[in-house]
């Protein structure tokens, strides 16, 4: 009774780290340039130094869909949207460069680049800092131009060229910060792609499909409570069986 009791336990918890998976993209169904997970269930077998008579469920999130969200269009000039295949590259909490498809820029009180969440776009010599300005104006080759505050229209400060990748799809997974980085460890930054052009007055939307991850959280909740019932069915056996043994 006690192997059937763990088994279905194992399903239990299982079941919460997928509605865990599909509840976040549920979340993130409204932020720029998310990419949703892909959750998945398996059998696995117990091994060790017996027979593998036993298998307990397993959830996992194999990868992440790459696919383009739609592009909504804002009407800010500092807005960009990545036009088809292409990241961003930012600098991730740990200081190391990271990838993105968040493209709503602003500039922070330090002239800090940054994007919606706050994290520092990176250019062709590093983290991007402006200096303050009137205006400024991105190309679709996502060359950064400005007018610095004070001077005459026809004074243009340096430009800047912000960094945009295109590395293969398969050699990035998403870590718990929502950016993407190189699967395997020691891998070097990518390099710059000229083939990625940004579009400017344009964000790019979550792909996350509502109704799918809702759709999810549901069954998987039924299954969840299939679980709990199997439990409760295994400890009313061996309370019988007990009562049984009890009475010889």
């Amino acid at each position: 009774m006690d192997r059937a009791l763990y088994i279905a336990m194992s399903g239990a918890k299982q079941n919460t780290y997928g509605q865990t998976a599909h509840a976040n993209n549920l979340a993130n169904v409204a932020t720029t340039g998310f990419r949703s997970d892909y959750t998945q269930s398996r059998a696995q077998g117990v091994f060790g130094e017996h027979f593998p008579s036993r298998a307990y469920a397993m959830t996992e999130r194999p990868a992440s869909d790459m696919s383009m969200g739609s592009l909504v269009e804002t009407g800010r000039n500092m807005d960009l949207a990545i036009e088809g295949k292409g990241w961003f590259a930012v600098v991730g909490p740990d200081g190391q460069e990271a990838y993105t498809r968040a493209g709503d820029l602003s500039v922070d009180p330090l002239g800090r680049l940054v994007n919606g969440s706050g994290r520092q776009l990176i250019g062709d010599g590093g983290p991007v800092v402006l200096p303050e300005f009137e205006k400024i104006d991105i190309s679709k080759a996502g060359i950064i131009t400005i007018q610095p505050l004070g001077e005459v229209p026809a004074g243009v400060a340096e430009p800047v060229q912000l960094k945009l990748v295109n590395p293969d799809p398969e050699t990035l997974e998403k870590g718990e910060d929502g950016l993407f980085r190189f699967r395997e460890e020691g891998t070097p930054p990518a390099q710059p792609d000229l083939n990625v052009s940004v579009v400017g007055g344009f964000t790019e939307s979550s792909n996350v499909n509502a109704v799918t991850e809702l759709t999810s959280l549901i069954q998987l909740n039924r299954q969840y409570e299939m679980q709990v019932k199997m439990m409760k069915r295994v400890d009313e056996l061996a309370a019988a069986t007990t009562q049984i043994m009890s009475n010889q």
